[in-house]
């Protein structure tokens, strides 16, 4: 049996952070962990953001909630489901997920939670553990179990480097640069072929 493990924005659906900036205009939050490889600092930065400007978790979640996945994304997982066994780790946290979640078909999702205060107000994040992606492919190969990975950003090379077989999707120039040794997919077509090649190579 091979783990099929996934990251979610940028891959599946698209980045939270960047529509959360655009609906409210607020253009320091469009910066993702393709400009900011420490995620701890990128999420300081967030929450610093949000607190200057008074923007709570029910306004990012009505955001959210007007989101769909990435365009062939769902048939993707589908796809996915009937080879694999897929696995969502991701960046992103709990009380941002589930609409999202929804419109995939509830696949399973290992990610973060977030700390509300009686405002609404974000005012810390919990990481499931450090370095999660990558501790979470080791974990399902301890279990003797084959993993091929698939993400966009510089939160998700430790993961691909650590599968069995990783792949890069729809990838900024910078992280192609940087990581020559992963394969790049471009469309969902050509992550399918990816993946398929990945698991002739794992056998």
């Amino acid at each position: 049996m091979i783990v099929a493990c996934l990251d979610l924005e940028g891959v599946l659906v698209p980045e939270i952070w960047i529509d959360v900036a655009e609906r409210t205009g607020i253009e320091a939050l469009k910066r993702t962990t393709r400009d900011e490889p420490d995620y701890n600092v990128l999420m300081k930065q967030r929450i610093e953001i949000l607190s200057k400007h008074g923007l709570g978790l029910a306004a990012i979640q009505d955001v959210i909630s007007g989101m769909s996945p990435l365009p062939g994304a769902a048939e993707f997982l589908d796809w996915a489901r009937e080879r694999y066994q897929p696995i969502i780790l991701s960046d992103t946290f709990y009380q941002f997920a589930a609409p999202l979640m929804r419109q995939l078909g509830y696949p399973t999702l290992l990610c973060h939670n977030l700390e509300i205060d009686d405002s609404d107000m974000i005012v810390d994040f919990h990481l499931r553990l450090p370095d999660p992606k990558r501790r979470g492919v080791q974990a399902f190969q301890n279990l003797n179990l084959k993993v091929i990975a698939a993400g966009d950003s510089y939160n998700d090379t430790n993961m691909l480097l650590e599968a069995d077989a990783g792949i890069l999707f729809c990838p900024p120039e910078n992280v192609i640069r940087e990581f020559p040794q992963l394969p790049v997919a471009r469309d969902y077509d050509e992550l399918r072929e990816a993946f398929q090649s990945a698991e002739e190579n794992t056998r």
